[in-house]
């Protein structure tokens, strides 16, 4: 079996484009016509240069080679000119690559990935979602600093049986954090929490999310507040650069450090790992370097009794191999959703991702279990530029 094509898809994310701006697709094609899809994770440079470094670096690495052939295909990508260190962009393109091979695997084997990468352990997977507003109802972005509607909102997501839900009110980010957060937005943080413990009582497990807008010193500060009211986690209190600082930040609460949604590859999760940084691991799929990768750093996760809590803010197909990866790791948490995989998110699919009552069920489907419809991908392909996410382009004034 060879491959032998390579064909990508940027596809725009309508309102509310909960899960970012645009997805980039991938659908790889073998001589024996096997299909397989992946999806890249990436936010440092346009969709449509980024759909070229994937198209280079898969007839540079791919085209002509057996899929199966993962361990070779990484260090080649890995090693491409002269590098042999993380690059997250050409990471995002060997994500998405390398999950697309994975896809074929299971399909020519006819298996789900997940029993091909250890079997199944987990028949159902615990999942969270965002506090997102509700546009239907004229609600905007402004329920993400407003503690009162979120709170209303968690209620919601909990009736409709979630166990944990995440949010950020430490306000927005910018290209100049990290920053000491002032009174006002500690006040708010502690806010938030309180009053979301209050409405979903011990029914749920609360997230603390930031972007890594915090100095350590701090976020220090803010998880001492944060403290009385028991979140489950701390997310990426500083930035990712040196997590010697997120290490300090856990030394110094109670409250479990998550991070890793802005890394790639094993090298940097074992920083995360030996600094004692982070005990709950967030990679992203479609960034992290794929499956295998994935599977390797929740291998050493284990070896520090650490935990995985797969993320996803990008589109379904990652989701899909968040779920293969979630379904076969002993040391898995909890599963990011964006809500219920409803939407657009299961409207580019051939057939949605299965959510029951705050659970995800791992479909018995072989490959990575979802297909894309591509007649959706093309009629809602994305001519832009926009970056997936942005950063403030200003230092914030407070």
């Amino acid at each position: 079996m060879k491959i032998t094509d390579v064909k990508t898809f940027v596809v725009g994310n309508p309102p509310p484009s909960f899960g970012g701006t645009w997805f980039l697709f991938v659908k790889l094609v073998t001589d024996s016509g096997v299909i397989g899809y992946g999806e890249a994770y990436n936010s440092t440079i346009s969709p449509q240069i980024m759909r070229k470094v994937v198209e280079d670096i898969a007839e540079r690495w791919l085209i002509g080679e057996d899929p199966h052939h993962i361990e070779k295909f990484f260090r080649r990508a890995y090693s491409g000119g002269f590098t042999q260190r993380p690059d997250v962009t050409v990471m995002g393109a060997v994500s998405a690559l390398e999950m697309a091979c994975w896809d074929i695997i299971g399909k020519e084997a006819d298996k789900p990935v997940y029993e091909l990468l250890g079997g199944r352990v987990h028949d159902k997977l615990r999942s969270y979602t965002y506090i997102y507003p509700k546009p239907e109802l004229g609600e905007t972005a402004d329920i993400y600093w407003n503690a009162e509607a979120s709170a209303e909102r968690a209620a919601e997501y909990v009736a409709q049986g979630y166990t944990a839900v995440k949010f950020d009110p430490v306000a927005p980010y910018t290209s100049f954090d990290p920053r000491q957060l002032s009174l006002e937005h500690l006040e708010l943080g502690e806010k938030f929490v309180r009053l979301v413990r209050d409405a979903v009582g011990a029914k749920a497990d609360l997230l603390f999310g930031t972007h890594g807008q915090m100095t350590p010193t701090s976020a220090v500060r803010l998880a001492k507040r944060l403290e009385p009211y028991d979140p489950l986690w701390l997310e990426e209190p500083v930035p990712p650069d040196m997590p010697e600082n997120m290490g300090y930040v856990q030394q110094h609460t109670s409250i479990p450090i998550a991070a890793g949604e802005r890394l790639t590859t094993k090298y940097e999760f074992q920083r995360l790992l030996v600094n004692r940084a982070a005990n709950i691991l967030q990679m992203n799929l479609g960034r992290v370097g794929g499956l295998l990768e994935a599977k390797k750093i929740a291998g050493m996760a284990e070896t520090f009794h650490a935990q995985i809590a797969p993320h996803l803010y990008c589109g379904p197909i990652v989701g899909a191999a968040n779920i293969q990866l979630a379904t076969c790791s002993p040391n898995f948490l909890i599963l990011e959703c964006i809500q219920a995989f409803g939407g657009f998110h299961a409207k580019i699919l051939k057939k949605p991702i299965l959510w029951e009552n705050g659970y995800v069920v791992p479909s018995s489907e072989p490959g990575l279990g979802v297909e894309l419809d591509e007649a959706v991908a093309e009629e809602y392909a994305y001519h832009g530029h926009e970056l997936h996410l942005n950063m403030g382009r200003n230092p914030l004034i407070v």
